[in-house]
Parts: structure tokens; C-alpha cells; sequence
């Protein structure tokens, strides 16, 4: 289950980005995430101030 809490949702997607997915499409794929669904979790996580930087593939 995909965690409501921004700060633990910022900690869980890039956990999963670092151990398992190359970028944010596999991760989405992987983890069968809805666009409306993934769209939220990134706009969650902008919230916070946390951007996605495909560099280093993570939320920094």
C-alpha cells in the first residue's frame, strides 16, 4: 500500500526508485499506478517542495 503521508510517501517512492525501478515510468508501471493515481503522488510530493531529478532518480 502506497502511503498517504507525504513525507513517508516521499521515503517509500524513493526507495522503491533507488532498489527496483530505473525512472518514474518503470516505477509506475511496476507498482500498476493509474496516471490520475501517479499524478497525485508527484503533485503530493511538489507539495512538500520535492522534485523528481531523472539524474539521480530520485525526489530531491
Amino acid at each position: 500500500m502506497i502511503p498517504k503521508n507525504p513525507v513517508m510517501l516521499l521515503s517509500y517512492i524513493n526507495t522503491q526508485l533507488r532498489d527496483n525501478y530505473k525512472n518514474l515510468d518503470e516505477l509506475k508501471d511496476g507498482l500498476d499506478i493509474g496516471s490520475q493515481e501517479f499524478d497525485e503522488i508527484v503533485k503530493k510530493l511538489e507539495g512538500i517542495g520535492y522534485a523528481y531529478n531523472k539524474e539521480q532518480n530520485k525526489f530531491i
